[in-house]
């Protein structure tokens, strides 16, 4: 039954045009009418087969973009350990009310990325589960995209207050963690959009997705 499955799915033109040629043997068809006749179904098998080739890359781009977008919201949204809200409401324990400001400030922020990180993945899995892979799957990455692109803002931000302000060692620790675990997803994501820009173009370059800068230890 697999055998006949993959036959219809991949070998239907080869099938078709071995019986078409035994067929022309024995009935004694001529040259000229079956050989048109086989090289239309060839062609047409041929394209069939890319079509069916690039679908399957578009539908493998689409997973690994879902599980990319799953793990960024595991790792680096909510209540993790390493979301860089988390890491800056750490600076809560310094006596600096400005740096208070700017935490609460975060805190509103993280509740709206924390929502539309949630419903950008429910979005996906719809999307996904209609297997309009092509139709979706470029907004997808335009929109993980943009999420990850201004989440990297509020890194940038608290690197550059550490740079200024003497933060505890807690943070310091912390935020060192979330830049090793956050530059191996970004490069992951670097990597995916690479690989998309083959099957179509994209609009974002790889280098676009910057990678966090660690914080040197102060003395």
């Amino acid at each position: 039954m697999y055998t006949l499955r993959v036959m219809i799915n991949r070998g239907w033109y080869p099938a078709l045009i071995t019986v078409l040629a035994v067929a022309g043997l024995y009935f004694g068809w001529p040259l000229e009418a079956i050989v048109p006749a086989l090289i239309i179904i060839l062609a047409i098998g041929l394209l069939v087969t890319v079509i069916r080739a690039r679908e399957k890359r578009l539908e493998q781009s689409a997973v690994k973009l879902r599980q990319l977008a799953e793990y960024f919201n595991r790792r680096f949204m909510g209540d993790s350990s390493l979301s860089i809200f988390v890491i800056i409401d750490t600076l809560f324990n310094l006596d600096n009310p400005k740096l208070w400001d700017w935490a609460r400030a975060c805190d509103m922020a993280q509740r709206i990325f924390n929502g539309w990180s949630s419903n950008f993945i429910s979005r996906m899995e719809i999307d996904l589960g209609m297997r309009r892979f092509a139709d979706y799957l470029y907004t997808n990455l335009n929109e993980l995209w943009q999420i990850i692109t201004l989440y990297y803002d509020y890194v940038e931000q608290l690197y550059e207050v550490a740079e200024r302000v003497e933060v505890p060692p807690e943070t310091l620790d912390q935020y060192n963690k979330f830049v090793i675990e956050y530059n191996a997803f970004a490069q992951n994501f670097r990597d995916s959009i690479t690989e998309l820009r083959s099957i179509a173009r994209t609009g974002i370059e790889p280098p676009s997705v910057k990678l966090a800068r660690e914080l040197g230890k102060r003395v």
